[in-house]
């Protein structure tokens, strides 16, 4: 006697990943020439909830970040819609496994002084790993991407890349460490002083992790809060390039956790694991008071 049941329909396939990083740098560069649209005519700055500025050029991004990746299906972790929700947009379990997390402009008070250090950050999770990252550049159009097959730079001309170029990490170059422009721990150049002999360079956005992915710096150490959406992107293309970010526990920082306003923990990025590891332990026990706030 034949069975009159129906097998089960088969689970949807996810796209294959050259097509996923194809759309998140259209994404990123059509929204890199809005960005750069305003930048030149000008704009208005208001306040989010939280007291941080937001202007049109955040807002217009997003929206032409979100109308590419939609095609997916995938939820989508991004700032200015969170912001919208007062933080209160999504929780792990509506994530999924699979998500994407977007910062459409990262740098927001770098794009009001007009210092030109901001970027368009789009990364790709899957199981709490960023295995997909863009960080576009705007001003420079440089986009910077990592994934599976390693890390490269490029460079927009018009609304196509040139120039594409292998990119990796320079863990044995003299240590240079980096820093947040606009948000910095007061005890951090003191302690850069300590290791490397200087004060930490200071650079805006997720450019931090891309100046470690290139092999122009070798340390960054973030010792106040950053949440998802600022890391997530540049964290793929610096692993990508054979870089690492570890939290001050020495743990790989990942993504879609039960973190409140999807904070992230303090972490160290660095050019190998190895120097992670040497920087951790270095923090451990030359600033005992800041672990003891992660």
């Amino acid at each position: 006697m034949t069975s009159s049941l129906s097998p089960p329909p088969a689970s949807p396939q996810p796209p294959p990943l050259d097509d996923v990083a194809m759309r998140m740098r259209n994404a990123a560069m059509e929204a890199g020439a809005r960005i750069m649209d305003i930048y030149r005519k000008g704009f208005d700055v208001s306040r989010k909830s939280d007291g941080t500025p937001v202007t049109a050029a955040d807002r217009e991004a997003e929206t032409i970040i979100l109308g590419h990746l939609k095609p997916f299906g995938l939820p989508v972790l991004s700032e200015e819609r969170e912001a919208d929700c007062a933080g209160k947009g999504h929780d792990p379990e509506s994530l999924g496994t699979r998500f994407f997390i977007v910062d459409p402009l990262d740098g927001t008070r770098e794009f009001v002084s007009r210092n030109g250090q901001f970027t368009v950050n789009i990364a790709l999770i899957d199981h709490g790993r960023p295995i997909l990252g863009v960080v576009l550049e705007p001003v420079t159009g440089k986009l910077f991407e990592g994934g599976r097959t390693g890390a490269f730079v490029s460079r927009v001309n018009g609304q196509a890349l040139a120039g594409r170029t292998a990119i990796a990490t320079n863990p044995k170059a003299p240590l240079r460490f980096v820093a947040s422009r606009s948000h910095r721990h007061e005890k951090l150049d003191d302690l850069c002083r300590s290791l490397s002999g200087q004060p930490p360079v200071c650079v805006g956005s997720s450019l931090k992790f891309c100046s470690l992915a290139g092999g122009e710096a070798q340390i960054y150490p973030r010792l106040s809060p950053t949440c998802e959406w600022d890391t997530a992107a540049g964290q793929a293309v610096l692993e990508a390039a054979g870089g690492a970010v570890r939290t001050l526990e020495g743990k790989t920082l990942t993504y879609g956790q039960c973190r409140a306003g999807h904070l992230n923990p303090f972490f160290v990025a660095a050019a190998s694991d190895e120097l992670a590891g040497w920087s951790i332990a270095k923090i451990r026990e030359q600033a005992p008071d800041i672990v003891q706030q992660a």
